[in-house]
C-alpha cells in the first residue's frame, strides 16, 4: 500500500513546478502518518461562530463523540475555529489562548481530549489577522507552529484573510497579490519542522487552483468558497468538486467544506445527499452542528457505517461524473445526477435527484471499468437493500441520493 501511495503522489508531483515540492518534503509527508484517508471530526464555526470557541465546547463535544458512538466510527478531530485567542500576542510574540474561553490554557484541553482517545485542532490564518480580527501567522509561522506542537495540537486549519492584496489589506481580497501557494508553503514547512505531526488543512477557498499543488503542502485543501446552510450551496460545491476528483489521494484530499447536517437548513433528503456526495468525493467529513441537540435522523446519517467505509476506503480515489447511455452530458457548474469512483475492492456509484423528484437509471456497462456483459451484486448504503443484475433503476424524492457499492473480483 505504501508503494502505491508513493507512486500516486509522485505522479501528481511531476505535474507541479519544482519549487512547490522537493523529494525530502514528499518523503516526510508520506511517512508522517497523517491524512491517509479523509479527516473525520467536528468544527465549532458553523454552529455559532466565535461563541463556540471555548474549552467547554471542545470538551463537551469530545464527550459526545464518545457517548454517541462517533469515536468508535472513526470521528476523532475536535476542532476550534476562529476567536480562540486574545486580540494581542504576549511580550514574546506568542499566541495566547483567551483566558475567559480557555481558563486552563490549551495544553490542558489537548491532554483531556487525548485521554478520551481523540485529537484536538485549532484555526489560524495566513495573513496579518484572522477573518474575525485575531492575530494571524504572517511573519510568525515558525514560532506559531512550535507553539502548536508544545500544546499538543493535532490539526491546523489555515485560512486566507488579510493576505497580500493589490487593493490595500482587506479581509477578503478581490485582487490577490502573488500566489497563495507561497505562504501556504511557508506554514507547511513550519509545521514539518515543529517536532510534532500536525494535520495541515489549507483553506484558501480554491484560489490559484489549489488542488493542483495542495498535496505538496497539506493533507486537505478547500476547493470552494464557504458552504452555506442551503441546498443551492451544497449542490454548487459538489458540482465544482466533480471535475477535480483526480487530485485527491492518500495524504491529500479536496475539502468540500464543513458539514451543514443538523443545522435545520436542509431537508432529510438533502442531508443524505450532502453526506453521500462528500463521502464518495473523499472530502473530509467535519461536522458543524451542536451534537447535544442533533435530531435522530441527522445522527443516523452521520453514523452510517457503509457511507463512512466508502469515505475511508484506503485507495483514496474520489468519485466523479459518468454519463449513462442516452442521458444528457454534465453541464459546467451544475450538479449532475450520476457519480462513480473506484474502491479497493470494486466501485461506488452514486445517483442524486439534483433538480427534484426523479427516476434515475443506468446500466453497469455505462460505468467506467465495469463489463456490460457481466452481472453484478450490489448493496445500497442508505437503505441496506441488495440486488443483482446488469442495471439499476431507483425512484428518488427531491434532492435525495442512493449510493451503490459493487464488489468485483
Amino acid at each position: 500500500m505504501l508503494l502505491e501511495i508513493l507512486l500516486s503522489l509522485s505522479a501528481a508531483v511531476l505535474a507541479l513546478p519544482s519549487t512547490h515540492l522537493d523529494a525530502h518534503q514528499l518523503e516526510r509527508r508520506v511517512n508522517n502518518g497523517l491524512g491517509k484517508t479523509p479527516a473525520l471530526g467536528w468544527n465549532s464555526w458553523n454552529i455559532g461562530g466565535c461563541a463556540y470557541a471555548s474549552e467547554k465546547a471542545a470538551l463537551d463535544t469530545g464527550k459526545l463523540f464518545v457517548s454517541l458512538g462517533l469515536k468508535d466510527l472513526g470521528y476523532q478531530y475536535v476542532n476550534i475555529d476562529d476567536c480562540w485567542s486574545t486580540k494581542n500576542r504576549d511580550s514574546s510574540g506568542n499566541l495566547v489562548p483567551d483566558p475567559s474561553k480557555f481558563p486552563r490554557g490549551m495544553k490542558a484541553v489537548t491532554d483531556d481530549l487525548h485521554n478520551m482517545g481523540l485529537k484536538f485542532g485549532l484555526y489560524g490564518c495566513a495573513g496579518t489577522q484572522t477573518c474575525a480580527g485575531y492575530p494571524a501567522s504572517q511573519g510568525k509561522e515558525t514560532q506559531d507552529a512550535k507553539k502548536l506542537a508544545d500544546w499538543g495540537v493535532d490539526y491546523w486549519k489555515h485560512d486566507n484573510c488579510y493576505t497580500p492584496c493589490n487593493n490595500g489589506n482587506p479581509q477578503t481580497c478581490g485582487s490577490p497579490k502573488g500566489n497563495s501557494s507561497t505562504y501556504y508553503k511557508t506554514f507547511s514547512n513550519a509545521l514539518l519542522g515543529s517536532g510534532r505531526p500536525i494535520l495541515f488543512s489549507l483553506c484558501n477557498w480554491g484560489r490559484d487552483n489549489v488542488w493542483a499543488w495542495g498535496a505538496g503542502f497539506g493533507n486537505s485543501w478547500r476547493m470552494s468558497t464557504d458552504i452555506q446552510n442551503n441546498w443551492g450551496s451544497v449542490a454548487s460545491i459538489a458540482a465544482q468538486a466533480a471535475p477535480i476528483a483526480q487530485y485527491a489521494g492518500p495524504g491529500g484530499f479536496n475539502d468540500l467544506d464543513m458539514m451543514q447536517i443538523g443545522n435545520n437548513g436542509l431537508s432529510e433528503n438533502e442531508e443524505r445527499a450532502h453526506m453521500g456526495i462528500w463521502a464518495i468525493a473523499k472530502s473530509p467529513i467535519i461536522l458543524g452542528t451542536d451534537l447535544a441537540k442533533i435530531r435522530s435522523s441527522s445522527l443516523n446519517i452521520i453514523k452510517n457505517k457503509a457511507i463512512l467505509a466508502i469515505n475511508q476506503d484506503p485507495l483514496g480515489k474520489a468519485a466523479t461524473y459518468f454519463t449513462p447511455a442516452g442521458k444528457s452530458k454534465p453541464q459546467n457548474g451544475k450538479l449532475y445526477p450520476y457519480w462513480t469512483g473506484p474502491l479497493t475492492d470494486g466501485v461506488v456509484i452514486g445517483v442524486v435527484a439534483a433538480d427534484g423528484a426523479a427516476t434515475l437509471s443506468f446500466n453497469f456497462g455505462d460505468v467506467p471499468g465495469l463489463d456490460a456483459t457481466k452481472t453484478y451484486n450490489w448493496t445500497e448504503a442508505w437503505t441496506g437493500t441488495t440486488g443483482s443484475g446488469k442495471a439499476v433503476s431507483t425512484n428518488l424524492g427531491s434532492h435525495d441520493m442512493r449510493v451503490y457499492r459493487l464488489k468485483t473480483a
